[in-house]
């Protein structure tokens, strides 16, 4: 787009400079010597003096498209600039591995592990992590319910991990654990940032075959206005 505009620049510039160089010599009051050649030609100076004319005309027309071209050019990567920016100026809280038990627990309940990540280059300054658990399928809505936990975990600085433990009563681990129950769980990652909650979501399911959670939906609340 740069080589397009430089080139019709260049082109008006030469052209302009070529007709009224040409101009001043028809505007000249020739000799008789002059006037003999000028006879000649054959009047050949007016046409090339009209044919730059024309030409100036044109490359002034392909350096406007030009000029029309690189302005929108401009905005397109000035918008994506800025959402680039928006994008990446800002915390993303999100799982780094899976979800793990732990070999021991601090209570009498079987306590299980999940780290979380500030992948952004902004700070998190208030993380608040949601847990859901069930013997029935869950939905996102579920988040809604009465049932909810929550928990402040405190700030997340960017490239920081945390660890999010929560707890299942032994009953339900050993019946989900030999398959006669199931037992599906939401972990919900709630931060605010500009004035905007955000969040990181996950519904999983305990296979007692391959021993660990499967994820059935992950999603992303992008920037929600707070009310």
């Amino acid at each position: 787009m740069n080589k397009i505009l430089l080139t019709g620049i260049v082109s008006v510039l030469f052209l302009v400079c070529s007709s009224y160089s040409l101009s001043i010599f028809a505007e000249e009051t020739p000799s008789p010597e002059t006037m003999d050649h000028v006879t000649e030609m054959g009047g050949s100076l007016e046409l090339w003096v009209t044919l730059a004319h024309w030409t100036t005309g044109l490359a002034t027309v392909i350096l406007a498209i030009a000029l029309i071209r690189t302005f929108h050019h401009m905005q397109a990567v000035t918008k994506m600039t800025t959402m680039e920016t928006e994008y990446r100026l800002r915390p993303w809280i999100a799982p780094t591995g899976p979800i793990k038990k732990m070999e021991k627990s601090i209570s009498d309940d079987c306590q299980f592990d999940i780290t979380i990540k500030n992948y952004g280059e902004i700070a998190a300054n208030a993380v608040t992590a949601k847990f859901v658990k069930s013997t029935e399928p869950l939905t996102r809505e579920s988040l809604q319910s009465n049932n909810v936990n929550s928990y402040d975990i405190g700030p997340v600085m960017p490239t920081m991990e945390k660890h999010f433990w929560f707890f299942i009563d032994s009953e339900t681990w050993k019946k989900a654990k030999m398959g006669t129950e199931k037992l599906f769980t939401i972990l919900y990652f709630e931060y605010s940032h500009a004035g905007k909650k955000s969040g990181y979501g996950m519904i999983s399911e305990y296979n007692p075959s391959t021993e660990n959670f499967v994820h059935r939906d992950m999603w992303i609340d992008d920037e929600k206005s707070v009310t």
